[in-house]
């Protein structure tokens, strides 16, 4: 299992069976580091090392003892010591910017667990260099194009290349790479036969879209109180007349955040509020499920020996196959970026709910009493730009279409696209998130409404009102924005 401790901050040992998301972000954003491989599982990926080596010398294996793609029909011969070397160099051509170095980390932290998953064949070496560059806060330059969803192999490559001394490492002040390793032909292609850098990816939208999910709930019931909307659609008898898991679960903690009873009596006035809030719970639900969802797929793919061939311990034996195909994340990720957006739109939409005075019974805009006063104005088009960047990002990569290798490989998923298409997701969520966080405390402020008391959602107000400007007259609000998009982490925990 993985475990945790406390040894100079949170540590986490890896096992290639039980690895969290959440443990990824954690190695990827270094608020957690790794302790040395669990030893049953090291012992299991050396005894895969082992039998990989004895079966390519005795048979055709696939990268081991012959060539990849459309080239594997050419042998290899055993005496051909540099095969491994060229595979390495000739993939390691990845293109585009550099990457960032959490999305990085977050790769070898999966590679790491699932080469301890034992299935591999690679030289156990290879998976302590990777601990210890995780520890030492050293990761490769890795360029960001190379992969279609059928395996990160040019990201992979570079790694490679890394760790045999052939390729520039980056470290944090105080960090250090680790020191080269040899590397034979048995090690290249079982090093870089893997999605890690897509599940790595993935796992770092994952958790920072849930955070922004979590957030959105908060700002929302802050915008419900500003108007003074209708508890009535949050209602347990409501929800349970169609118990869909995630919307069961935003509406339950709505009533949370705002003390909202169970039953709850309709307001006086109005009879039904517009859908940004009276279909949050419906919205905002598909979401936390497709989260739930990409959370399962994720968790098999990292602790899964999804490598081609297969080497099996247990039968001394190298399975050919196609388990690198990463179509389960692909559509996971499709679906939860969809879901987001939706959730977005919401944003949006309680945004210019907020700027109409049938619903705040302020002027509008949230404008402030000179003639005029434009007030909140530009954030729904701010927003709106926000959201229109949002839903280009969410098009379904899975879409996506290549015919690569001679067409031996006739068939793409293209996750890698979706797993950077759902981090480039987080920037233009938090960005509309927070334009309705300076709208909604606007229009409390100038309503002089405020939770009551010792409700979670005071704790939430409290957060905006103490970080955000307090003046009223027209001005730029690019400032306000950036704060508020700085609380969002913060109400996320409320």
């Amino acid at each position: 299992m993985v475990s945790h401790m406390l040894d100079n901050g949170r540590r986490i040992t890896l096992d290639g069976s039980t690895l969290r998301t959440t443990d990824i972000a954690a190695l990827a954003e270094r608020t957690a580091r790794p302790t040395a491989p669990d030893p049953k599982a090291f012992a299991r990926a050396g005894e895969s090392w082992e039998t990989a080596r004895r079966l390519a010398a005795t048979g055709r294996v696939y990268g081991r003892s012959t060539g990849v793609g459309a080239n594997r029909t050419q042998d290899v011969g055993a005496a051909d010591a540099e095969h491994g070397l060229r595979l390495l160099r000739s993939h390691a051509g990845a293109i585009g910017d550099p990457l960032p170095g959490r999305e990085v980390r977050a790769m070898l932290a999966v590679r790491a667990n699932q080469l301890l998953a034992g299935g591999a064949g690679l030289n156990p070496a290879v998976i302590t260099s990777l601990l210890a560059a995780l520890d030492g806060g050293a990761h490769p330059v890795v360029n960001e194009h190379g992969a279609v969803g059928t395996g990160d192999l040019a990201a992979l490559a570079q790694t490679g290349l890394a760790l045999a001394g052939e390729h520039p490492w980056h470290c944090e002040p105080g960090g250090r790479a680790p020191a080269p390793i040899a590397l034979d032909n048995n090690d290249a292609l079982a090093l870089i036969s893997s999605n890690a850098l897509t599940f790595g990816q993935s796992a770092l939208a994952l958790d920072e879209l849930r955070r922004l999910l979590a957030a959105s709930l908060p700002i929302a019931a802050l915008s419900l109180l500003a108007v003074g909307g209708s508890y009535e659609p949050f209602a347990e008898p409501v929800m349970l007349a169609r118990p869909h898991p995630g919307s069961t679960a935003a509406a339950a903690r709505l009533r949370t955040l705002s003390g909202i009873p169970t039953r709850p009596t309709a307001p006086l006035g109005r009879i039904q509020d517009p859908y940004g809030f009276r279909c949050l719970p419906q919205i905002h639900g598909p979401a936390l499920d497709a989260a739930d969802t990409l959370d399962g797929v994720l968790t098999v793919e990292v602790n899964a020996a999804a490598e081609n061939p297969l080497i099996s311990i247990e039968d001394q034996a190298a399975y050919h196959h196609g388990n690198f195909y990463a179509a389960h994340a692909a559509l996971a990720l499709d679906t939860f970026r969809l879901a987001v957006l939706q959730t977005a739109r919401l944003s949006t939409a309680r945004l210019a709910a907020l700027s109409e005075p049938d619903l705040t019974r302020l002027r509008p805009f949230l404008g402030d009493a000179a003639p005029a006063s434009s007030g909140v104005m530009i954030l729904e088009y701010a927003a709106g730009a926000a959201l229109g960047e949002m839903r280009a990002v969410s098009h379904p990569a899975s879409l996506g279409h290549a015919v690569l290798s001679r067409g031996v490989e006739e068939q793409a998923s293209f996750a890698s696209l979706g797993a950077r298409q759902a981090l480039r997701a987080c920037t233009y969520y938090r960005q509309i998130l927070a334009c309705e966080l300076v709208a909604a405390l606007r229009a409390l402020r100038m309503r002089s409404l405020e939770p009551d008391p010792g409700l979670p959602l005071a704790t939430a107000f409290s957060l905006a009102a103490e970080a955000l400007d307090p003046r009223m007259e027209d001005r730029p609000l690019t400032d306000d924005v950036a704060v508020a998009m700085g609380l969002l982490d913060g109400m996320a925990g409320v």
